[in-house]
C-alpha cells in the first residue's frame, strides 16, 4: 500500500479535499530535523504538511517523543509526570 494513500489534500477549496488513495499527493520536499514531509497536491498545486490536520500539527518534537508524551497521557499520567518522564517541559505537554 502507498504510505501517500493515507493522506489526503487538506485545502477545502479542491475538489479532491478530503478524499484519500486518489493520488493526487506528492513529496515536495523534506524538511526540520526529523525530516518531515511536505506534501503538494496536483489537484490545486497547494503544498501542506504531513502534520497538518493532526494532533502533531505545529509540534516541534520528533516523531518518537511526541507519541511518548501522547502515550503517557492516554496512560493516565498527569502533566506533570508525563513531563517528568518524557524529558520535555510541562508548558510542552500541556500544548
Amino acid at each position: 500500500m502507498d504510505e501517500l494513500a493515507l493522506f489526503c489534500c487538506q485545502n477545502p477549496a479542491c475538489a479532491d479535499y478530503g478524499r484519500r488513495g486518489q493520488g493526487n499527493l506528492r513529496v515536495c520536499f523534506r524538511y526540520g530535523p526529523d525530516q518531515r514531509r511536505m506534501l503538494a497536491c496536483r489537484t490545486c498545486q497547494k503544498r501542506f504538511s504531513q502534520r497538518k490536520g493532526t494532533a502533531l500539527f505545529g509540534s516541534r518534537l520528533a516523531h518518537d517523543r511526541a507519541l511518548a508524551v501522547l502515550q503517557h497521557l492516554q496512560d493516565g499520567c498527569g502533566v506533570r509526570q508525563t513531563a517528568r518522564l518524557t524529558g520535555v517541559a510541562k508548558d510542552t505537554v500541556v500544548r
